[in-house]
């Protein structure tokens, strides 16, 4: 049994806060710059010039990519080897996050109740965290900041076996037909299904943190990936939603196993921003 103290899970979190809100992944970047390459209306391609911009401006002076630094997504995976002390892990991963949305002079963007009051907790707090156990003594942390105008354009929807495949692929382009410009595109789309209700939609999330440029591994999903790549491209949406060829810059679909009367479906967009890290410990 490994023994690791959450000292190093809170300093870990501090960093990807930062990291994450500065520095967009190079899969990104490059999807970016192929867009720039590939588009054909003028004003599409100075948005994606600016857009570039941006990015050299954030790294070289250490400045968020966007204002909007997002709620604290936190994917952790733990190997039921480890042995956690000095704390609990759920508090370790909240003063990371404290730490560094303080430190990085982050945007705070979390309220403690969602309708009544809306009060800013102040520090980003509480992260949004998704557990798993897992063989080994390591544990792999992926943070990935989510933005509100692009989580707001998200949507589950609970299909049956009789929509098939064609149903899927019309209520994905549909979501982001009647998104427009609002999640701030070129988007990268992520499609959950299967599993339940709640499962599809997490799927949905993890999905965006694929290499933007990795193929599905199955085939079939892979094809249906390319062609709604292409159907959401023609919908003429474009960067930031004043026309363009480039609305999407991939769309990425998890699935897992599912109940015989069910097909939930899950649309989570995010903006032209992707931002994720991993560290492992």
């Amino acid at each position: 049994m490994r023994e690791l103290d959450v000292a190093r899970i809170t300093e870990a979190v501090r960093e990807l806060s930062i990291e994450t809100n500065i520095y967009l992944p190079d899969d990104v970047k490059n999807a970016l710059r192929e867009a720039l390459d590939r588009e054909e209306s003028p004003l599409g391609r100075e948005i994606l010039q600016v857009i570039l911009e941006n990015l050299d401006i954030a790294e070289r002076e250490k400045m968020p990519i966007c204002q909007d630094t997002g709620v604290a997504i936190v994917f952790l995976e733990v190997g039921q080897d480890v042995h956690l002390t000095g704390g609990d892990l759920e508090g370790a991963i909240n003063e990371g996050v404290r730490q560094g949305y303080s430190e990085g002079y982050l945007r705070k963007s979390m309220v403690d109740d969602p309708v009544m009051r809306r009060k800013n907790t102040t520090d980003n707090t509480p992260a949004i965290i998704y557990t798993r156990i897992v063989p080994g003594d390591r544990v792999k942390i992926t943070f990935a900041p989510k933005g509100g105008g692009a989580e707001n354009m998200s949507e589950v929807r609970m299909m049956t076996a009789a929509d098939g495949i064609e149903g899927v692929k019309d209520f994905v382009v549909d979501r982001v037909a009647r998104s427009g410009g609002n999640p701030c595109p070129p988007i990268v789309v992520g499609v959950g299904i299967g599993g339940s209700f709640e499962r599809c939609a997490m799927l949905a999330k993890e999905a965006l943190m694929r290499p933007i440029g990795e193929s599905n591994p199955d085939p079939e999903y892979d094809s249906v990936e390319k062609e709604l790549l292409k159907r959401i491209n023609n919908l003429g949406i474009g960067p930031q939603g004043l026309g363009g060829r480039t609305t999407a810059l991939a769309v990425h679909i998890r699935t897992v196993p599912c109940h015989i009367a069910s097909m939930p479906v899950a649309v989570n967009v995010q903006c032209h921003a992707s931002r994720h890290a991993e560290r492992t410990l």
